[in-house]
């Protein structure tokens, strides 16, 4: 792979991937386009910025004008860029649509017009739905069941069809809950942290007792990694074994930082899964599997926040 072209490059995962990719593909030409809302900082990028091979764009992947002489031609590009906080997506669901689903759209033709050589488009493990029991797999029906969730899911329909169209190299990534540094405090566990570290109140949605399985953001840059280097097509779920309940995350931060009885229990969403399980089966077949253990990374991720509070204000 000599060119990448990665969305949503300034925000949590998005920053990630670009270190990956500079890692592992130390001769490619990396364009990393960002709009640059309130969950991207370009400090995040700060150690590519001063790299030759590495180009920051300032676009939203709708306005196509911004960025489409970088994209021609290139090896992979890969589409991260997404409004991702459900919360939102019950109060303003058509801003999810537009960028989830019509942005990704227009992504994605523009990588076809532009003859882009393969595409990785990031999806999530909610398009599922609730799974109550046993694991969803990737030939699974997908039945989302809030405004997020669909917004990826229609995006997801739209690129399965341009894979029958096109028969291009075309691929999609279902991914657990990721979690580590740079991610904005509206997810659980920097809102957990954040606010434990200022004697402030921690919000649990309900009685807490939700089951989200976790995982790394080091282990899914490694499954996207060898997704890159030994996949054409298809569908990859990339999942953890770890998974604790709501609360029991927002305990353990507590507990870590010596601060206590900080929980404070609100209105629960409009609806809100009991449970997301997905199989990784598939890639661990590339010699995939996870490294990290969450309460393990804990401490790490509470002192990077407590030194960067002031990235997010």
């Amino acid at each position: 792979m000599k060119s990448f072209f990665i969305t949503g490059a300034a925000g949590f995962i998005g920053s990630h991937i670009c270190e990956y990719i500079a890692s592992y593909f130390p001769k490619a030409k990396i364009y990393a386009l960002d709009k640059l809302t309130y969950a991207g900082n370009k400090k995040f990028l700060n150690n590519l910025i001063k790299n030759q091979k590495f180009k920051f764009i300032r676009s939203d992947i709708i306005e196509s004008k911004k960025y489409l002489k970088y994209l021609k031609n290139i090896d992979c590009a890969i589409n991260v860029a997404a409004e991702s906080h459900v919360d939102n997506s019950f109060l303003n669901s058509i801003n999810f649509t537009k960028t989830n689903a019509y942005g990704a759209h227009i992504f994605l033709q523009n990588c076809i017009n532009n003859k882009v050589k393969k595409i990785i488009h990031i999806s999530t493990d909610e398009v599922y739905g609730d799974k109550t029991k046993g694991t969803s797999k990737e030939n699974d029906k997908l039945n989302p069941t809030n405004p997020y969730s669909a917004s990826k899911a229609a995006a997801e329909m739209i690129i399965n069809s341009y894979k029958f169209v096109y028969k291009k190299s075309i691929i999609i990534i279902r991914a657990n809950n990721i979690y580590g540094i740079r991610q904005y405090p509206e997810k659980l566990i920097p809102v957990c942290i954040i606010k434990s570290l200022n004697k402030k109140k921690i919000p649990i949605h309900g009685n807490g007792k939700n089951i989200r399985h976790f995982l790394s953001v080091h282990d899914f840059c490694r499954g996207l990694i060898l997704i890159i280097k030994k996949t054409k097509k298809g569908t990859f779920n990339i999942g953890s074994d770890e998974k604790f309940s709501n609360i029991q995350i927002a305990k353990k931060i507590q507990k870590l930082i010596g601060n206590s009885k900080l929980i404070k229990h609100v209105k629960d969403r409009p609806f809100n899964d009991t449970r997301y399980s997905i199989s990784s089966s598939k890639i661990k077949k590339l010699g995939w599997k996870t490294k990290e253990n969450l309460f393990k990374q804990l401490p790490e991720m509470i002192l990077w926040y407590k030194k960067n509070q002031k990235l997010f204000k």
